[in-house]
Order: structure tokens, then C-alpha cells, then sequence
């Protein structure tokens, strides 16, 4: 019986023996999708010291398509635009209208319209590179990097919180001070500075991450399993694995988009938090 060639590298996220297929007596020939699946070689140095892997390369190349498409897009900006300038225009201007004005409001929210465009696009293509053939891989499913925007929201929020109103008002807002609520003031501010300075930034950066992992998970679960069953009888199991391998690639380009939309959902509503009069 030949045993699987498990790959010593952990980046392989297909680590198995391409040979050896269910039904064909070789024995369990394919590792389950894990951890393993989110970690990569450096490309240059290594883990000990300074290095850069797959996820920093497809980040970089993330911003550079971003910042590429804009600059092309609106560098020699025409009054009758050509396709590019309309396809960028309503871009910016769904999240411009759609995000922005509707939860900041437009006279309040226009400054912030560049920083939400960008944060939107930016995690957008992080997320879109699970299904770029060659990339297969969405930024966004390591922490680090969602927990990195999160922590330029929270700066902002806080600091423009402090900025509008002051120590005391600050202190209001982030404790939901209310005297209206009488013997319970004490717990519910507790609970509400708890709830805003450490749940807050936690979530917003996990909520991503989060969807990202597990839908990336689940689409190489899917493709292992229709590579691993196509032999005799299995060919049934690998079609079905495979007919899903398709639906949830679908499902993931819908949660992708949804993900970058809601991320700046609430980057908006904290910077609207942070602007309104604490009553």
C-alpha cells in the first residue's frame, strides 16, 4: 500500500498523493483542509526575522490594483467619461451615497468620502483574491490584516470623539451616560465603556475575518474531496463535491462583496458615533 506524500512545507494546502483516490484500496491519500491552509513559506527571509510571504505579496499587489484602477480611471478625468471613468464613478459614488451619506450624512460625511472609498475597495480585493486563479488565497482570513483596518477605525473614532467633544463629553459618549437610568447608571457604564473600547474594535475585525476564513475552508474542503473521489464509484460523490466546489465559489464572490460593504457600514456608523451631540 503506498502511503500519502504529505507535503513537510505548510503552505501546501493540497498536501496529498495525486495517485490515490477514495474506492481505489491506497488508503487515506489527502489531508483535511486546517491551519495549515492559512500559513505560508516566506518567499524572501524567514520566520525568525524580517520575511515576506504570498498574503503580503497578494496585499501589495491588492493596493497597487486599487490605486491602478482609480489613477486610470480618473488621472485624465473627461466630462463625458469613457468606460473606465464610468465604471470607477459609480463606484465611488455607491459608496460615496449608498455608505456614507446615508449614515454620516452629507455634510458631515463628505471628508470622510476618500477614506471609506478606499477601506472599501482595499478589503474588497483582499477578499477577491480566494477565487483569482494562481492567488486562491483572501488576504482577509489572517487576522492581522482586518485587525490592522480595525485598529485605523478605532484610532480615528476615538480621536475624533475626544476632538468634537472634549474629555467629559467624550467620556459620555463612550460610556452611554444617562442619568435618566437612576440606580443602574454605575453597571450600565461599565458595561457600555466595555462594550465600546474593547468589544467594538474585537468584532469589527473578527466579523471579517472570521467569514473569510471559513468560507475559504470550505471551498478547498470541496475541492479536495472532488479530486479525491473521482475514481470508480466515488466519480458520483466527486461530481456532487464538485457541483459545490461551484456553488460555494458563487456564494463566496456574494459574501466577499457584502463583507467590504458591511466593514465600512460600520466605519461610518462609529465615525457618525463620534460626531453626534451626546444627549
Amino acid at each position: 500500500m503506498k502511503e500519502p506524500a504529505v507535503s513537510a512545507d505548510p503552505t501546501q494546502t493540497l498536501a496529498f498523493d495525486s495517485s490515490c483516490h477514495l474506492f481505489s484500496g491506497c488508503g487515506f491519500g489527502t489531508v483535511a483542509p486546517g491551519l495549515h491552509s492559512f500559513l505560508f513559506e516566506p518567499i524572501w527571509g524567514d520566520t525568525n526575522g524580517l520575511y515576506f510571504n504570498k498574503p503580503m505579496l497578494l496585499a501589495l499587489l491588492g493596493s497597487i490594483i486599487v490605486v491602478g484602477f482609480f489613477w486610470a480611471a480618473f488621472g485624465k478625468a473627461k466630462v463625458i467619461p469613457g468606460k473606465l471613468q464610468m465604471v470607477g464613478e459609480a463606484g465611488y459614488d455607491f459608496v460615496r451615497r449608498g455608505v456614507v451619506y446615508e449614515t454620516i450624512g452629507k455634510k458631515e460625511g463628505e471628508k470622510y468620502v476618500p477614506l471609506i472609498v478606499s477601506l472599501f475597495f482595499f478589503v474588497w480585493m483582499m477578499n477577491l483574491w480566494s477565487v483569482i486563479p494562481v492567488a486562491q488565497f483572501p488576504v482577509t482570513a489572517i487576522i492581522a490584516y482586518p485587525a490592522a483596518l480595525a485598529a485605523i477605525v478605532y484610532v480615528l473614532w476615538v480621536s475624533l470623539t475626544f476632538k468634537r467633544h472634549g474629555f467629559v463629553g467624550a467620556f459620555k459618549n463612550f460610556t452611554g451616560y444617562d442619568k435618566s437610568l437612576g440606580a443602574v447608571l454605575p453597571l450600565a457604564m461599565v458595561i457600555e465603556l466595555f462594550s465600546n473600547l474593547l468589544v467594538r474594535p474585537f468584532t469589527h475585525a473578527v466579523r471579517l475575518f472570521a467569514n473569510m476564513f471559513a468560507g475559504h475552508t470550505l471551498i478547498v474542503l470541496f475541492t479536495i474531496a472532488s479530486w479525491y473521489m473521482l475514481n470508480g464509484i466515488g466519480i458520483a460523490y466527486a461530481g456532487v463535491s464538485f457541483v459545490m466546489t461551484i456553488v460555494m465559489t458563487a456564494f463566496e464572490l456574494f459574501i466577499q462583496a457584502v463583507q467590504a460593504y458591511v466593514f465600512v457600514l460600520l466605519t461610518c456608523s462609529y465615525i457618525q458615533g463620534a460626531l453626534a451631540e451626546h444627549h
